[in-house]
């Protein structure tokens, strides 16, 4: 067997182990359906509404107006439900920077992970608020310009 081949072979194996589930992986992670109603309901219970408003919602806002984010609403990629669940319980794991710099504590974590949220919300009203807010995204894709139209 030549050189060749056995850099082939191994290279491939490599390949092919890296395709494998790690134990870090969410694959089979699945709660149950909520309701968007009761969502909405979980929304202004926990007191969401201190610091968001839901496009296309009419909430009470009961916030101060510091920390008003909107959620919901026209996005060029799809909200998932596995990036909904963790942007609820793990709140500082994934900022936009436009939400960092607004109000991001100075580490770098999110108000919402002061609010000691998962301790008094249930496992019901989590799958409930994904409902309501994965109902609020409208997905369109993003504008695409030929090349001819960027440069003339």
């Amino acid at each position: 067997m030549g050189t060749h081949k056995i850099i082939a072979i191994l290279v491939g194996m490599t390949l092919l182990s890296a395709c494998g589930i790690s134990p870090d992986s969410a694959v089979g992670f699945r709660l149950p359906d909520g309701d968007v109603d009761r969502g909405r309901a979980a929304f202004e219970a926990l007191q969401c509404n201190g610091c968001h408003t839901v496009e296309g919602v009419d909430l009470a806002y009961a916030g101060t107006g510091d920390l008003n984010f909107e959620l919901g609403g026209i996005t060029t990629r799809v909200k998932t439900y596995g990036e909904l669940v963790t942007s609820i319980i793990n709140p500082s794991h994934k900022l936009a920077p436009s939400y960092r710099s607004q109000a991001g504590t100075p580490e770098g974590e999110s108000p919402m992970a002061g609010a000691r949220l998962n301790e008094v919300m249930t496992v019901q009203q989590l799958v409930d608020l994904v409902a309501f807010l994965q109902a609020r995204y409208a997905v369109v894709p993003p504008e695409i310009y030929p090349y001819s139209r960027i440069y003339p």
